[in-house]
């Protein structure tokens, strides 16, 4: 059995702040534990010691992001910055364990920050002090929390790294919950072809982002799918393959193979019945099977006594067109006097073959050793009036150009 290939992509804010060990400045003084109730970062007053006649320090220190900011991301800009002084000590210290956390400072020793991403779901206290010229000693702090496991997702993205598919194959991206910044997200996944064309993705809902040209994939090009999201950095690439149509005339009842424009076989074919019509447009291989199991109770095809309208155990040489059950394959049960000439199925398109599908000679097992996942399959003249859905499997051609852009709030 050949399924249909996915990755785990992303996972994002992960555990990857292994974390770290205190930025010392010099000097001893303790840093206030007091933070900025104002919480702006840019501004925030530094809290000057105030002993006997000591004047107030110059130095104005800001802490970014300001207090009690939640949800900071792991990978969020944290720094320290003093105007009118120097830093002379940054501590960062995850409240619940007290482990500090090392940073850089600048060359000038007016800003500092942290050298790795952050631990998710934490709680930081973020101390500094600083000195003006005339050595008057100022102090400020801030405590953040990072974002927690609730506002990660995670997505899966077809096809497989390293597989080589056909020029119909478009990027898909499955989330396991919905996605409520899709500009957000969408932004920090880049799809991008070696052949140039231009790649726009496109929601069809907060689960599902896909990835296409205006046409096919160039055969011989290679994708990239580059993920860059909360310091977690992912890359999958494929190869696009020979091109590969096959156009389905459920007229004539014939498929003509085309393959890099060249057409290499006609073969007499089944579609579906006029009370189970065969979707027409374009839909692309998804999956492979060697053989198996076919139920029209899956497909909510139902005799009226309750009992599914067929139950076939094995079905040989059967490949995916649509996640709502269309498939493309073998057929034993039928004579020579269906393919060819009538149509007879719930809906697939049937080939020629025979029980288990062992004879390789048979049409149904050259075609799908002939194909693979990403092969287009266009079926045209069917009595279906309905429109075939582009998100019905990976039928993303069936949608205009200017439709599919629209769609990309990134564009």
């Amino acid at each position: 059995m050949l399924s249909k290939r996915r990755t785990r992509l992303v996972a994002t804010a992960g555990v990857l702040g292994g974390v770290l060990a205190v930025t010392a400045l010099g000097g001893t003084s303790n840093a206030a534990a007091s933070g900025n109730e104002a919480g702006d970062p840019s501004t925030s007053q530094a809290r000057t010691p105030r002993t006997g006649a000591q004047e107030a320090s110059d130095a104005r220190i800001g802490i970014t992001p300001g207090q009690g900011t939640h949800s900071v991301g792991i990978t969020d800009p944290v720094s320290v910055t003093v105007s009118n002084g120097k830093l002379t000590r940054v501590t960062m210290t995850a409240v619940a364990t007290g482990t500090e956390i090392p940073g850089v400072l600048s060359a000038d020793r007016t800003s500092w920050k942290p050298n790795g991403p952050l631990k998710r779901a934490t709680k930081y206290q973020i101390a500094a002090e600083a000195e003006d010229a005339k050595g008057r000693s100022a102090s400020d702090s801030a405590t953040i929390t990072t974002v927690s496991p609730a506002n990660d997702f995670l997505g899966h993205v077809s096809p497989e790294a390293g597989s080589t598919v056909g020029v119909g194959m478009p990027v898909r991206v499955d989330f396991d919950r919905a996605v409520d910044d899709r500009t957000a997200v969408q932004s920090e996944i880049q799809v991008s072809s070696s052949s140039g064309q231009r790649v726009v993705g496109h929601w069809f809902n907060g689960h599902r982002l896909d990835f296409r040209p205006e046409n096919y994939w160039k055969p011989g090009s290679t994708v990239t799918v580059t993920l860059d999201h909360q310091g977690i950095q992912k890359t999958v690439t494929f190869t696009i393959g020979r091109s590969q149509i096959s156009t389905v005339d459920a007229k004539t009842k014939k498929m003509t193979v085309v393959r890099d424009g060249r057409t290499i076989r006609t073969i007499p074919i089944s579609s579906g019945s006029p009370e189970h019509p065969t979707y027409n447009g374009r839909m692309v291989i998804s999956e492979k099977f060697r053989r198996t199991h076919m139920n029209g109770a899956s497909v909510g095809l139902l005799e009226k006594n309750g009992k599914p309208s067929y139950d076939i155990k094995a079905v040989p040489h059967a490949m995916r067109l649509t996640d709502s059950g269309t498939f493309i394959h073998g057929n034993y049960w039928g004579t020579d006097a269906v393919f060819g000439k009538v149509n007879t199925s719930h809906g697939c398109i049937g080939l020629k073959d025979v029980r288990g599908g062992g004879d390789g000679r048979q049409p149904a097992a050259w075609f799908f050793d002939h194909s693979m996942i990403g092969d287009v399959v266009i079926v045209k003249n069917s009595e279906d009036k309905t429109l075939l859905a582009p998100d019905n499997g990976l039928s993303d051609w069936n949608m205009p150009w200017s439709e599919w852009v629209a769609g990309s709030p990134a564009t």
